[in-house]
């Protein structure tokens, strides 16, 4: 039976290609049944994971501190320098055209992602905003989001950084960072099943990436070009603390 790898819905859609290029060649290299799932929003993916049979996750460190705390998971590897930078937009043909436009009552277009919106409105304090001060449309797509704001339908969006980036030219020109957030230690991770017996296989083929062409190259695909480190339990209690510490 393949063991299933999941991969949290907030990746920019032309980075697809290269998680099912990863998946192929851990298989190859770790020699194992590992089947693929790319849930298309937060919702499918909390379900994949509530089945149970999720051995592999690469998920975003909000999600990482509950499946860690609560679910079973362990941290293994994490992006090198790739940390979870997010930013606060508007429409170039809105009047906001700086962070001290963006006022009590606007609406903020996002896709489900919660570390986002936890960013996001640690910004906005900034401008003495919290959360009971604005209005949330939650989309399934960042894509969904970026075409409310231009449609004048929602004032400001929030978006992860090399999604924003990841945007069509023409999508990027119509929009306007106000802000982005410079928070080092959360990135995404990947985990594991405590279960899962393979974990160390797995582990070693991910931090031995960078060390060939078609390894490289598939890093390339997905814009983790500095390949993977390890992430010890240390690692991971440190970034759950921080989370804990931005929601308070």
């Amino acid at each position: 039976m393949a063991n299933r790898f999941l991969i949290a819905p907030d990746f920019s859609p032309e980075r697809f290609a290269g998680w099912h290029l990863l998946n192929n060649l851990l298989q190859k290299r770790a020699n194992l049944a590992i089947h693929l799932n790319t849930p298309a929003s937060h919702a499918e993916q909390e379900e994949l994971i509530e089945s149970g049979d999720i051995k592999i996750v690469y998920a975003n460190p909000f999600d990482a501190a509950k499946m860690i705390r609560e679910q079973g998971y362990r941290a293994i590897v994490r992006p090198v320098g790739k940390s979870n930078e997010m930013v606060v937009t508007s429409s170039v043909n809105s009047d906001i055209k700086t962070l001290d436009d963006v006022k009590a009552g606007m609406t903020i277009a996002m896709a489900n992602n919660r570390d986002v919106k936890l960013i996001g409105m640690r910004l906005l304090e900034a401008v003495d905003l919290t959360e009971n001060d604005v209005k949330f449309e939650i989309v399934d797509t960042y894509q969904a989001a970026a075409r409310l704001l231009i449609q004048d339908k929602a004032q400001v969006a929030f978006f992860i950084a090399e999604v924003f980036a990841g945007l069509s030219n023409l999508t990027k020109s119509q929009l306007n960072i106000l802000i982005q957030s410079d928070i080092a230690t959360l990135t995404h991770v990947v985990l594991v099943k405590d279960d899962f017996a393979d974990a160390e296989k797995l582990q070693e083929v991910l931090l031995s990436l960078d060390k060939d062409d078609d390894g490289k190259a598939v890093l390339k695909e997905l814009g983790l070009e500095s390949g993977f480190e390890v992430m010890s339990e240390e690692d991971a209690e440190f970034m759950i603390d921080l989370m804990e510490t931005l929601l308070d």
